[in-house]
């Protein structure tokens, strides 16, 4: 426990964490912009606001899960445009939910083993133009027919319904989750919680009912600065009223999963002593972050897994960690991965999660960690994790200071 919370020169350290505020998908204030403009416009504000000198970032990594090719060549050029220098490397993410996490990772690993001594990480969604129909996808026609691709097939929505077959996750104990996470998440926005992590980004929104002189749809210039999914009065006998949204008898609706959402976030890591010698100061200490895999049928218990996994790397128990981020993709899977671990739900998501604020899926990883860092208090540790698609689960250890 003390070696966790030592502090040495090689100490890999958190320096900066922002993220934009998280947008309703197709309907938003993202809309009508692409996720290059997104990351584009936070990481001007996030150069602006931490004061860091873009020559010093040695690599980037962004995930990205719904873009073409993750964004590859589109994120370097957001990336450059808004001041990081084209001698600083780039590489695109995509570890499906946990993109943003592992983009953390990446950049904490090569920190750690000397490549680099200072790099940003982060991730980006646009679900308005890049989920559902939008989305191409082809197979080679010599596997889908086999057992295992077709259990990496199943719908999200399917699973998490596996998962409260399975264990016994009631509709009626989803639905309070749920409507806890909203609770949480509303006042946490009416006392300006989220203001500490959230930077305010231009967008152009497009107007249908104003058009310009050649019949086009009038764009509109808006400042975002909140979180707009987040839905006051909500009571869990409101989410009962609705219909299950994958199955005719299932207990998954809208009401409690993770909402269609466009946002960004940014962490900015540093070698303790890079950050002392430049006069950065230092958020939190990175401790490492660890991936499990599960069922593709049931990859909501990811958490369950990866955890404890988490923990036993560590040597911690759960009675260390003074607050939990744990994704909520959908609050029966979320509710199985606590209760299984044996973590308070006192303890988990005090500003609301997924149900509430949205699951821009690039974005997420990073977003915790600018959610999280607020919450704790000088040598408390936070852990930060989430289930993954294709059967996965991982988990992130930091201590603040």
């Amino acid at each position: 426990m003390s070696q966790i919370r030592e502090k040495n020169p090689d100490d890999v350290v958190v320096v900066a964490a922002y993220r934009t505020a998280l947008t309703k998908g197709g309907r938003g204030s993202f809309k009508d912009v692409g996720s290059d403009y997104i990351l584009n416009k936070l990481t001007e504000q996030f150069i602006q606001k931490t004061k860091v000198d873009p020559s010093l970032i040695q690599d980037v990594a962004i995930g990205n899960v719904l873009h073409m090719r993750g964004g590859d060549f589109e994120h370097r050029a957001a990336l450059m445009a808004a001041g990081i220098p084209h001698t600083t490397p780039f590489i695109a993410i995509n570890r499906f939910c946990s993109s943003g996490l592992i983009a953390v990772s990446q950049v904490a690993n090569k920190i750690r083993l000397g490549e680099i001594e200072c790099g940003l990480a982060g991730g980006v969604e646009l679900m308005s133009k890049d989920y559902g129909p939008n989305a191409i996808v082809q197979y080679d026609n010599a596997y889908v027919n086999h057992p295992e691709f077709q259990k990496n097939q199943i719908p999200m929505g399917i699973t998490n319904e596996n998962v409260c077959d399975k264990f016994g996750i009631s509709r009626a104990e989803q639905d309070r989750f749920a409507a806890s996470s909203f609770n949480k998440a509303e006042k946490a926005q009416k006392d300006g919680l989220f203001k500490e992590e959230i930077l305010p980004i231009e967008a152009f929104v497009e107007d249908d009912e104003e058009e310009d002189e050649e019949g086009d749809p009038v764009e509109k210039k808006v400042v975002v600065t909140e979180d707009e999914g987040i839905r006051p009065g909500v009571t869990a006998e409101k989410l009962a009223k609705i219909k299950p949204a994958f199955k005719k008898d299932g207990s998954t609706s809208a009401g409690n999963a993770s909402q269609v959402t466009d946002g960004a976030a940014l962490v900015l890591l540093m070698k303790r002593s890079f950050a002392e010698k430049h006069g950065y100061p230092v958020l939190a200490k990175y401790i490492g972050c660890w991936v499990a895999g599960v069922p593709p049928e049931i990859m909501g218990i990811g958490p369950a897994v990866a955890i404890p996994k988490a923990l036993q790397k560590t040597g911690l128990k759960v009675d260390d960690i003074s607050v939990f981020e744990i994704n909520e993709a959908f609050a029966g899977q979320c509710l199985y991965s606590i209760q299984s671990v044996g973590i308070p739900e006192e303890k988990v998501n005090l500003k609301g999660g997924a149900i509430a604020l949205g699951h821009p899926m690039g974005a997420t990883g990073a977003r915790q960690y600018a959610t999280i860092l607020p919450l704790l208090k000088p040598g408390e540790i936070g852990l930060t994790s989430m289930c993954i698609g294709t059967g996965m689960g991982a988990a992130s250890v930091i201590v603040r200071e």
